[in-house]
């Protein structure tokens, strides 16, 4: 009999052709059952509907690209574990018991895990420079083809970075900010097949692009990323020599340097024909795959350099965020304890000036507030508007107003820390919670923003514990005051 699993299935797709069988896979499957499928349709604009199976939920996350499609399924799921598959797998009819063989027996410390993926090669000839990539992925670790994650896990890392625009790193990231704050990631029994694709003549051209991503990896990992991914050394280096090369066999000669552009032409064709070479060797070396990797191998190293640098400078740029959201007091108004008079609201000094200012450039801005004296029945539902009437007349209009009245044994989804104010205030303002910064005075801001996967900063008062303090100073941002705070977002006037 196989044991019970509260477990969500999520598939970001573009509308593969692949996605119906394996959708009917996993709904004709054993026990247990995953509690929902969620399908995120990743398809820039508001094309037709896709046609799934009944039983199948369909999510739209508007072409942001795979991490910001998980991003999407795994906040929406409500199950204890997210389990992540591709939508060109192919998975077993029983991998539903495998799944839960893998993550029954695992203790409370390991957050995430690994399915094993096989790639099946042609049998009557050796595979293309195409195949053997995808093959690769027999090796990877931590990629999200089948993976399964403890949700709790995935809040607290504040999920995929939606910088990654791409599948590529993306997965990789996630799983060392997993690993950074103590959580071990297992490598499960399950298996998974991941079919080897043929690809077009310029493929491998334009997967340079994903050196963009190596570079924010670089940034936000240190120089060891590689070595801690099992990446792989690269060969950035030696296509960095042979794209200066190239450049330097076309130039030296409108210096009359013609022996030195000689010598540098010669060492663009030894490390183009070496690149050649080593990808040409084990492939089925027919005319059409030689040729392409001919041509291709005298373009990738120009690409790669012009994706790295393009990466590199996009890494060190700040991305200022789309709309703030603030908390209420000790935040925007001075903090008295469940207040409920309107003559009581004193803006914090500056406050109302930044806020304006903010509106003034375009900004948008949010209020996100618990007020569990309505719970406790300190103050009236009426007192609480009128209240908060008071501080919009003192501010000026917020684009959103988000108030969980709710106390702390309620179990409710809009109380911070929880992040669901800041989604739904997000959605308001028509943005990406990415895109938004919460700036606030306790760690249940913070942890409330990285939830929804959004920027935080933190503006301690004396009554803000300095364990909060330093948890904010290691995955957000703690400013002396809030015109420090916005500086910080990168949102200052």
């Amino acid at each position: 009999m196989t044991a019970s699993l509260d477990y969500t299935v999520v598939i970001p797709t573009t509308g593969r052709e692949t996605l119906r069988p394996l959708l009917e896979t996993l709904l004709g499957g054993p026990d247990p059952h995953p509690a929902e499928i969620l399908v995120v349709d990743d398809r820039p604009g508001r094309g037709p509907a896709l046609e799934v199976p009944g039983g199948v939920r369909v999510l739209r996350s508007g072409g942001r690209g795979p991490a910001a499609a998980r991003n999407l399924g795994w906040r929406t799921a409500k199950s204890e574990w997210i389990a992540f598959v591709d939508d060109d797998v192919v998975l077993a009819p029983d991998w539903p018991e495998q799944l839960a063989r893998d993550l029954g027996p695992l203790p409370p410390e390991v957050a995430a895990s690994q399915g094993r993926i096989t790639v099946p090669l042609p049998a009557d000839r050796r595979p293309t420079d195409d195949e053997r990539g995808t093959a690769g992925l027999e090796r990877a670790r931590w990629i999200t083809a089948d993976m399964a994650y403890r949700r709790r896990a995935l809040v607290e890392a504040g999920g995929f970075d939606e910088r990654f625009p791409r599948a590529f790193r993306e997965d990789s990231d996630l799983a060392l900010r997993v690993a950074e704050a103590g959580h071990r990631i297992d490598q499960g029994e399950r298996l998974t097949t991941h079919p080897a694709r043929r690809a077009g003549f310029f493929y491998s051209v334009k997967a340079q692009r994903g050196n963009a991503d190596n570079a924010l990896m670089r940034h936000k990992h240190g120089v060891l990323w590689r070595q801690r991914t099992g990446a792989g050394s690269g060969r950035l280096g030696l296509h960095a020599l042979s794209t200066v090369a190239g450049f330097a066999a076309l130039a030296l000669p409108l210096l009359r340097q013609r022996g030195k552009a000689l010598l540098a032409a010669g060492v663009w064709a030894g490390l183009t024909a070496e690149f050649a070479g080593r990808r040409i060797l084990p492939g089925p070396r027919t005319p059409g795959e030689v040729a392409r990797m001919v041509v291709t191998s005298a373009l990738i190293p120009l690409a790669a350099c012009y994706h790295r640098v393009r990466g590199e400078l996009a890494a060190r740029r700040p991305r200022p965020p789309v709309a703030v959201l603030f908390d209420r007091d000790d935040t925007l108004i001075v903090d008295v304890p469940y207040l409920n008079d309107p003559d009581g609201v004193r803006p914090v000094p500056g406050a109302v000036e930044l806020v304006r200012g903010l509106r003034d450039r375009g900004v948008p801005v949010g209020v996100v507030s618990n007020q569990s004296g309505v719970a406790k029945g300190l103050i009236t539902p009426d007192q609480l508007a009128a209240v908060n009437a008071r501080v919009k007349e003192l501010f000026g209009p917020f684009g959103t107003w988000q108030v969980c009245v709710h106390d702390d044994g309620d179990g409710c989804a809009c109380r911070k820390p929880a992040p669901g104010m800041v989604f739904r205030a997000a959605d308001e303002l028509g943005v990406d919670p990415a895109s938004c910064v919460v700036i606030g005075d306790t760690g249940a801001d913070v942890d409330a923003a990285l939830a929804a996967g959004a920027r935080a900063v933190l503006v301690p008062t004396a009554r803000t514990l300095e364990p909060e303090i330093a948890r904010a100073r290691r995955h957000a941002a703690v400013a002396r005051d809030l015109a420090e705070a916005l500086r910080v977002a990168g949102v200052a006037g």
